[in-house]
């Protein structure tokens, strides 16, 4: 069965653009270019990925992807942006986006993203182990994470990420690694993804999040984790 895409972009070339070149790719593509039809259509349709315009009328897509997360949906979430700056990458990051892409774009490289994201949230946790360090437990199979027993509130990205850091304790991550085994996919030129999961996942974990205990920057080469 086609995996299905909820595009929801007000710009209608590129929406008929990147529909078309979608359903080339056997991807079932519905689209709309009002945020708020986006969020009915998203929150009572069952969905494989969501892309999701940052400006759009009725309701922007921070909004859009705000409410979705707060209503429990889980699909991923790539979100578009002309402006490029990192601040609006790091809002639709932090509201429960998985992953993001700077208009303008090269259609192959939103392609990885779509491709690796479904891929991913199509795969079961592998990991049976709870991981503990100081008062935190972190269950990867059930994607509990939790500090003298009360959960903390990741999202599901953070979980992969720092399931994977405690894996590999000790060991120096690239961020294209990290990329590819987390994400799914090679590192592209621009992208800062890794980084700006890793500073909210220090926010959520960390004693003191601009001086990291568990999750350490290796200047030049990535992060490691030591707890």
């Amino acid at each position: 069965m086609n995996k299905r895409i909820l595009l929801v972009e007000d710009e209608p070339r590129l929406a008929r653009t990147l529909s078309d070149r979608l359903k080339a790719e056997n991807y079932h593509v519905e689209s709309s270019g009002d945020g708020v039809i986006g969020l009915e259509r998203a929150s009572q349709e069952s969905f494989d990925l969501i892309i999701l315009d940052v400006m759009l009328p009725g309701l922007n897509g921070f909004d859009v992807c705000r409410d979705l997360r707060q209503k429990g949906i889980d699909t991923p979430i790539i979100m578009l942006t002309a402006r490029g700056q990192v601040t609006d990458c790091v809002v639709g990051l932090k509201l429960g986006a998985d992953d993001y892409v700077t208009k303008p774009f090269k259609f192959i490289e939103l392609l990885a993203r779509i491709e690796a994201l479904i891929r991913r949230a199509a795969k079961p946790a592998p990991d049976t182990e709870v991981y503990r360090f100081d008062s935190i437990s972190v269950d990867c199979r059930r994607a509990v994470v939790e500090r003298d027993g009360k959960p903390i509130e990741l999202k599901a990205r953070e979980i992969r990420l720092l399931c994977y850091l405690i894996k590999n304790r000790g060991a120096v991550l690239t961020r294209d690694q990290l990329l590819n085994e987390v994400w799914g996919y090679d590192a592209m030129p621009t992208t800062r993804t890794v980084d700006v999961h890793v500073a909210a996942l220090r926010q959520k974990i960390e004693p003191v999040p601009y001086s990291p205990r568990y999750i350490l920057t290796v200047h030049g080469l990535g992060y490691k984790f030591v707890g």
